[in-house]
């Protein structure tokens, strides 16, 4: 009998002890994803600060020491915040192909770009215009309503432009790993937008990739774009010949060196030591005012955890 009791004993000791030390590695757990939620929202305030900071000091000669100004090409950018460090990178959507008014070729180039095969890169381009025109004439690899309300669960083709990324998941063609990318890769959803209205590529703020849909474009003459705007950002036509040599009459319908006020921001927060991170990934419209009781920038798109491919 006692030898009974002891071994109940025993097991609600060990049961005790296996809840208290679950509870307390939840908790942990829990404690760790908030701080490093709010070490990455701390990277996202100050890449909005920086943009601001880039208005007024991006054409000066002089440079102060440490306060250089942020690229808009997606280069990353690393601060401290308390025990964890955040990751941070901004976009200038003008560097980015607008999916309502970029053409056939420049859609189909970025997804081949980004190793989507040519076939399927047919499918989607064909399909993407088919989704956003007024009628119900399909191209060769496209997509109209007898398609769609083919499906098991059925829906109309919008007929109309797209106004969010997120939309292209309803197109024939486009697989979630497309649109957002993998372990491997990053996807389309880096290289595209819906806010700039317009179908050249600013080439002072694209990726790589994004350089590579450009007809003519050469991965050499891609990384020249690229090493030249590290030092000096290309203005005016001038400047952007003096980069592109005798390509650029080849290529400048597709490009402008314009800029935007709309930009994306990439903000990664990581604990020291410690595994795990968290995203967030927005889209934020710089808005000046002169209210004090409006803030300068607007988000259009705010998105969080999110999977980020670094």
């Amino acid at each position: 009998m006692v030898l009974w009791v002891l071994t109940i004993l025993l097991v609600i000791v060990f049961s005790f002890s296996f809840m208290t030390r679950t509870e307390m590695l939840s908790t942990a757990s829990f404690r760790g994803g908030l701080e490093r939620k709010f070490i990455a929202e701390g990277g996202m305030e100050r890449a909005i600060m920086e943009l601001f900071y880039r208005n007024v000091y991006k054409n000066q000669t002089i440079e102060l020491e440490g306060r250089e100004v942020w690229q808009v090409d997606g280069t990353p950018y690393t601060g401290q915040l308390g025990n964890g460090t955040y990751t941070v990178s901004i976009v200038d959507e003008s560097g980015k192909v607008d999916i309502n008014s970029a053409s056939e070729l420049l859609l189909k180039n970025l997804l081949l770009a980004i190793d989507i095969p040519e076939e399927e890169a047919d499918t989607i381009v064909d399909s993407m215009m088919d989704w956003k025109d007024s009628d119900d004439l399909h191209r060769i690899h496209g997509a109209e309503n007898d398609y769609y309300m083919s499906l098991q669960n059925p829906y109309k083709a919008k007929n109309a432009r797209f106004d969010s990324l997120e939309e292209l998941l309803l197109v024939k063609g486009v697989t979630s790993d497309i649109l957002y990318g993998n372990k491997d890769r990053h996807g389309l959803i880096d290289f595209i937008t819906v806010y700039t209205k317009k179908n050249r590529i600013n080439i002072n703020a694209a990726p790589k990739e994004v350089l590579m849909a450009i007809p003519n474009m050469t991965p050499e003459l891609a990384d020249s774009i690229i090493s030249s705007r590290q030092t000096v950002e290309t203005t005016g036509t001038t400047n952007a010949q003096g980069v592109l040599g005798e390509n650029y009459s080849l290529m400048s319908q597709y490009i402008t060196t314009a800029s935007s006020n709309v930009f994306s921001i990439d903000a990664v927060g990581r604990k020291e030591n410690e595994k795990g991170a968290y995203a967030i990934r927005a889209t934020v419209v710089l808005t000046p005012t002169t209210s004090l009781d409006e803030l300068p920038y607007k988000f259009v798109y705010y998105k969080k955890p999110v999977t980020i491919t670094q």
